[in-house]
């Protein structure tokens, strides 16, 4: 593919076409190159032998079979699936007991290697299963907010919101609970600011406020992790 839009342009170039057009195709041919990109699956999944053995290959493999199964489905059912899959699998652990650190995100290859992790790492990574099944990351943001958890004062913790337009009521998927509800049906929760690899918004804001990946370093490590895994 690279190949023949190399030389078709290399031909249209030659013909005395105006720079304008050329550096029109040429940004065409790159975008038509990136979006036949694929994340590596069978790298992640042998990473996955290399550094944490049997449990997580097998983890990885469900992960698979999961993606190729849930591919042609409407969202809503990609949501409950994703949302489920990773509640009944991984355990909640804080990052403390997992990675020694106060506050980690780990990768999706990280959080199944482990087989645990917090708020972050499921969040994280429902988010890029749900992109790499082909939901729109219009539709994706990840919401930290303010939860009430029993008696206890609120906390400090982070959720995925699928968002069917910009503007509209999210659904919310929580480790905390095992069904994907509205937001309007989670009173207790309160959201503070929420995030994806395009945006950060600041409470109820409908335009973005900055570029996450400037604001969030965690984020922006974690995305490189991310490629580096073969993820993304």
């Amino acid at each position: 593919m690279i190949i023949v839009v190399t030389r078709c342009l290399r031909s249209l170039r030659m013909r005395g076409l105006q720079q304008s057009v050329w550096l029109f195709l040429l940004s065409l041919s790159l975008a038509l190159i990136s979006s036949f990109a694929a994340p590596d699956h069978d790298k992640t999944q042998a990473l996955a032998q290399e550094r944490y053995g049997a449990r997580a290959v097998e983890t990885v493999a469900a992960w698979r079979r999961l993606i190729e199964e849930s591919r042609d489905l409407p969202d809503l059912d990609k949501l409950n699936k994703v949302n489920t899959f990773f509640n009944r699998r991984i355990l909640f652990q804080d990052d403390i007991v997992v990675w020694q650190q106060a506050d980690y995100w780990a990768s999706p290859l990280e959080f199944m290697g482990r087989g645990s992790g917090d708020c972050e790492d499921f969040s994280i990574a429902k988010y890029t299963t749900l992109q790499i099944l082909g939901v729109g990351n219009d539709k994706l943001r990840m919401v930290y907010v303010r939860a009430k958890i029993g008696s206890t004062a609120s906390v400090a913790h982070m959720v995925l919101g699928y968002y069917p337009q910009p503007t509209a009521e999210p659904l919310i998927l929580d480790n905390l609970i095992t069904s994907v509800r509205p937001a309007s049906m989670r009173s207790d929760l309160v959201p503070v600011f929420s995030f994806n690899s395009d945006g950060l918004w600041v409470g109820g804001a409908t335009a973005s406020s900055a570029d996450p990946t400037a604001r969030l370093s965690r984020w922006r490590d974690v995305l490189e992790r991310m490629h580096q895994d073969g993820i993304n």
